[in-house]
């Protein structure tokens, strides 16, 4: 069992970006998709969820909807990010609810699961009002 963290590097290359403060996310709860030995679902993928991730991961077993204070976790919602086991995100991509992954925040381990042209083929892409 290994006690260093992974590299803070995302699939592009640069610095691991923050996914979500707000809900909490990442294996340490520290708001990045960073990862070590012990993380054994490599929660690695920082994506934006959508109702059809939350309910296909719901029927997979795994709740993400259910508030769990115990757990100090209040349940997610659309739109929320969340770091994501990339095994679970590349499950969903095959059945077609994978949900929008922010790049820059995803860690590049990332990349021993899911390969990068289905990442960025997936990639957040915040809406933007013309600016004309």
């Amino acid at each position: 069992m290994g006690v260093e963290l992974t590299s803070g590097r995302n699939v592009l290359g640069g610095p691991l970006r923050a996914c979500s403060f707000d809900p909490l996310t990442g294996f340490f709860r520290d708001g990045c998709c960073r990862t070590r030995g012990e993380d054994e679902g490599q929660h690695v993928i920082c994506a934006r969820v959508t109702q059809e991730f939350l309910s296909y991961s719901l029927s997979r077993g795994n709740d993400l909807i259910t508030p769990r204070p115990e757990w100090r976790f209040a349940g997610l919602k659309p739109g929320d990010r969340w770091c994501l086991c990339a095994a679970r995100w590349l499950e969903a991509w095959k059945a077609g609810v994978a949900p929008p992954v922010v790049l820059e925040s995803t860690h590049e381990k990332a990349l021993e699961v899911v390969p990068l042209d289905v990442l960025q083929a997936y990639a957040y892409q915040p809406v933007r009002p013309d600016s004309a």
